[in-house]
């Protein structure tokens, strides 16, 4: 019998919840690492905020910025913004470049509302704000909920003037009114999808008139008071970047406490692991990079995308003061691409296919590729790559799992996995299996954000 249950060890694969893995002191660890990511929620709601939240974390941990031509040396720590909106980290390591980088890269846009360049109106005595959603929503899921207005509005003088209205104590917050169900019959009959149009995500923002005007009397009242606290009027909001997120701060989930609930954790609970994982390196074997970029939820375009060039801009500053090309750096380098996938829910059992999903408290997940339907836009890390990553994991005693994000033909997804690869850049994706994700308010396990944190200070101090 002992033989019998000898061989069935060697041979099966047999997760184990975390829990049952994990002594008191690495909970505590976990409890602790998670209660900064909290806060690191709650302190950047947009990628413009999440940038300077790095930035002074960053500074505090002794990165400074990084001036072109500058010579490195090993175990110096440096950083660039890229145009608010990214940043780039990296400590250099004792060897040189031309060994190649060990990266750990996320996002930090998520799916929101933001506002179109005229977005102020009134109607019977109401004033909205009209809104163009930003990355894949299901816009049921955006009304009846609170709101704040996030961002920054570019005077044509060249000030910026911040936006923050909601998330203080005092501020008022906004919503999307939905219809009650008294004479909802016919909203009732449509598909989820259909239920509630694009263009009816008006965001309720006043309805007292301001006195003595005859025309858009509330629209203007709501003109003079953000003039009063910003000192803008109606035109500045074309060049404006202002959203609407959930005005939900980060919170346990759970009698045990063992969940976190919050906006944005895609991919903010990635980000912040490679973040923190960097400031907590201090003499790699290779220079470590994190990468934190935008506009992954649209296709990582423009030029704070992860295919814009921004990167290599930043990577070939770096190689050329060690006389390296960056081809050689790439082709030797390893990233794990850190961005969330889906943990199964039991709730939606027919959507994912069990034995190949994520399930919360087993650790990072590893999603050797993307996509959807036959892998399409996915960079199919290959089987060295895999093994490679598993031996890295193992060996640092951090706990993983295998996941793909749900049944095949059910939908699908990306990361910046295929750009990274596309780089010739060895590439994984790995990260935090999370339940409702893109809702308002998504869900995750602590133990696998700690897990997710442990994986990439594995990769940055990997021999």
């Amino acid at each position: 019998m002992a033989e019998k249950k000898n061989k069935a060890e060697e041979l099966l694969y047999a997760p184990k919840n975390g829990h049952e893995r994990m002594d008191a002191a690495a909970e505590q660890a976990c409890t602790d690492y998670c209660a900064g990511y909290k806060a690191f929620l709650d302190a950047g709601k947009t990628e413009r905020e999440c940038v300077a939240e790095t930035v002074a974390q960053a500074e505090r941990a002794g990165f400074r910025p990084y001036r072109r031509g500058e010579v490195l040396k090993p175990g110096d720590k440096i950083y660039r913004v890229n145009r608010g909106k990214g940043v780039f980290l990296a400590v250099i390591g004792r060897q040189g470049l031309d060994a190649g980088i060990q990266i750990g890269g996320a996002h930090i846009d998520s799916p929101r509302l933001d506002l179109k360049p005229m977005p102020l109106y009134e109607d019977s005595e109401l004033a909205y704000l009209k809104t163009h959603y930003y990355g894949g929503i299901r816009k049921y899921q955006w009304v009846a909920v609170p709101l704040e207005l996030h961002g920054v509005v570019a005077l044509k003088g060249g000030e910026i003037v911040e936006v923050c209205i909601g998330g203080s104590v005092d501020d008022p917050q906004f919503v999307i009114e939905d219809l009650l169900p008294h004479l909802g019959a016919e909203q009732s009959k449509k598909p989820l999808g259909q239920a509630i149009p694009a263009e009816t995500l008006n965001i309720l923002v006043g309805s007292q008139p301001l006195a003595d005007v005859e025309k858009d009397a509330v629209k203007l009242r709501v003109l003079t008071l953000l003039h009063e606290r910003y000192g803008i009027c109606e035109e500045d909001l074309i060049s404006a970047e202002l959203c609407a997120v959930p005005a939900y701060r980060a919170v346990d989930i759970g009698l045990d406490r063992s969940m976190i609930g919050a906006y944005g954790q895609d991919d903010r609970v990635c980000a912040y692991a490679a973040l923190r994982a960097l400031l907590d390196t201090e003499a790699p074997e290779r220079t470590a990079v994190c990468l934190l970029v935008d506009k992954e939820e649209i296709g990582s375009v423009g030029v704070s995308g992860m295919q814009s060039a921004a990167f290599d801009t930043f990577m070939d500053d770096l190689c050329a003061a060690q006389g390296v090309e960056r081809r050689v750096c790439y082709e030797r380098s390893l990233c794990l691409s850190a961005d969330v996938t889906a943990a199964y829910d039991p709730n939606f059992a027919e959507a994912y296919e069990k034995r190949n999903s994520a399930r919360l408290n087993y650790g990072v997940g590893l999603c050797k590729y993307t996509g959807a339907r036959g892998k399409s836009e996915a960079s199919d890390a290959s089987a060295e790559v895999v093994a490679r990553v598993r031996r890295m994991l193992d060996e640092n005693g951090v706990l993983w799992q295998m996941a793909e994000l749900g049944k095949v033909d059910y939908g699908g997804g990306g990361t910046i996995a295929q750009y990274m690869a596309n780089r010739n850049i060895d590439t994984l994706d790995a990260g935090v299996p999370v339940l409702a994700m893109h809702a308002p308010f998504e869900t995750v396990s602590k133990l696998d954000c700690y897990m997710t944190y442990r994986a990439m200070k594995a990769l940055y101090e990997e021999q």
